[in-house]
């Protein structure tokens, strides 16, 4: 005869099973490919076949680092257990991640349920974060598409479950939840080593996945400062850091050897051997560029497709004499689509002229309308619609179903960011012991987004990897009112 906890237990997931079947069909309907697609398959493809980590270039199969080798040792494997080419194999790739997503959901509802640290109320919180994860049109579209999103959002949310753990009081003993609870005093250090393995592992997908413990470790030393336990929050950071390391050392081994490099990421801008960085080209966008149509109309364009000076807005151009200017440039690029030393000089001479008569826009305005279309967005870059809204009622007229799909796709958007500002601070006022927990999620958000307002290509899917933290705070919205006992450091 079951207890109480486990009747409840059992009962929680009877309703989340009776759902699985549903979401994964939910996301399966999204199936797409997208632009990285193909390359990821060349990596996995010739590492499988030719014991090579590279691409043909000028007909010689050629070892790179341009990716990290994470999502590419998934579509070998995905290739191997299937017998199946690249492109056939896909449906199983997609398969896969979406199990994967699902497993995902439930590491997003742990990680809610441990944010709260209360026995009594935190099936309601795992529920609540089980239900947000599940039916999210945002990373389910990403479950069905062969690139990175899946793998980073499941690392991502099981690593901020394991530095939670670290900040917040252990669950009563009797929790319907004893199989998800915080680690036993013991288990600390094991904790933060884990949480820096699920870096490391997340950084083989991701290179910029190493900001999740850059941005956490200074809230666990000040709450080990605070807790007078400055000694073990040091020695838990040293490991976690050291574990995230040990993960990545092979690759960085693969590039020493191999590239004869220092190189334990993937270099930043991701040319092919004997192709010259647009640092130039690149500088200039970084004074007008922010929305995503814009990054398809030109940035993706450079040294592959004519520009078109009518494709860029008129906030590129200070004066009629500029917008010539460019043109001139533009004109002379158009002959051939490769853009010159020469060419790439002229555009680094203008984004100097604009910065300096505006600094603030090239270092304050750009990047806080980049935050505005990360965050604010409809997210529909995988479905097969335009986006159009404007004008309204011309759009209307002519295409009222993809209207309708975009803006209900952005209002849900801002239905999960106002549910997660809520939760946060609903934690902030009523549950003091968790103020820790919350710092660590908001830490991570934070530092992802200021790091995303210098990427070149500003795409609003690079902040799907904070959906676990986002849809974590989300879920507390649905918890009772209840009173905490203080806060305890684990020792």
């Amino acid at each position: 005869m079951h207890s109480s906890h486990e009747a409840s237990f059992l009962a929680v997931a009877a309703r989340a099973g009776r759902r699985t079947v549903a979401s994964a069909v939910f996301r399966l309907l999204a199936a797409e490919h997208a632009g990285d697609t193909g390359l990821y398959e060349k990596l996995a493809t010739n590492w499988l076949q030719h014991h090579v980590y590279g691409l043909t270039v000028n007909g010689v199969l050629t070892p790179l680092d341009i990716r990290m080798p994470g999502y590419p040792a998934f579509l070998a494997l995905v290739q191997v257990v299937t017998h199946r080419s690249a492109e056939a194999a896909r449906l199983w790739v997609m398969l896969a991640q979406v199990l994967l997503d699902l497993a995902g959901c439930v590491v997003i509802a742990v990680l809610a349920a441990r944010l709260t640290g209360r026995g009594e109320n935190n099936s309601r919180v795992f529920l609540a974060a089980l239900w947000l994860a599940a039916l999210c049109p945002f990373t389910a579209n990403y479950a069905a598409v062969p690139l990175t999103e899946t793998f980073a959002i499941l690392l991502t949310g099981v690593a901020l479950t394991s530095l939670v753990a670290l900040v917040v009081r252990q669950f009563p003993a009797r929790d319907f939840l004893e199989w998800a609870k915080l680690p036993r005093r013991s288990d600390f250090m094991q904790n933060a080593a884990f949480a820096g393995f699920c870096v490391g592992l997340g950084t083989l997908f991701r290179p910029e996945a190493p900001l999740l413990l850059i941005s956490c470790l200074p809230v666990m030393l000040w709450f080990g400062l605070r807790k007078g336990q400055l000694a073990r929050a040091l020695s838990a950071s040293a490991l976690a850091v050291a574990t995230m390391l040990l993960v990545l050392l092979p690759w960085t081994v693969r590039n020493a050897v191999t590239l004869d490099e220092f190189q334990p990421l993937a270099p930043r801008f991701a040319t092919m051997p004997g192709e010259t960085v647009p640092a130039g080209f690149m500088a200039w966008e970084r004074t007008w560029l922010y929305r995503l149509s814009e990054v398809f109309s030109v940035s993706w364009k450079l040294n592959d497709e004519v520009i078109q000076i009518d494709d860029i807005p008129e906030r590129a151009f200070d004066s009629p004499e500029e917008r010539q200017h460019v043109a001139a440039i533009l004109e002379q690029y158009n002959t051939d689509s490769n853009l010159t030393p020469q060419e790439d000089a002229e555009f680094a001479a203008i984004a100097r002229a604009r910065t300096a008569r505006h600094p603030l826009r090239t270092w304050l305005t750009v990047p806080l309308q980049r935050v505005v279309t990360l965050w604010f967005t409809p997210r529909i870059e995988q479905l097969p619609i335009s986006g159009n809204v404007f004008p309204l009622a011309q759009t209307w007229d002519s295409d009222r179903q993809d209207m309708s799909t975009t803006l209900g796709f952005f209002f849900v958007n801002i239905i999960y960011i106002i549910l997660a500002l809520c939760g946060a601070w609903r934690i902030w006022h009523r549950l003091p012991e968790a103020r820790a927990a919350l710092l660590l999620l908001a830490s991570s958000v934070l530092a992802r987004t200021a790091f995303l307002t210098t990427v070149e290509t500003p795409e609003p899917r690079y902040v799907l990897v904070c959906f676990p933290a986002i849809i974590a705070l989300a879920a507390q919205v649905f918890a009772r009112r209840q009173s905490f006992a203080p806060s305890q450091w684990h020792t």
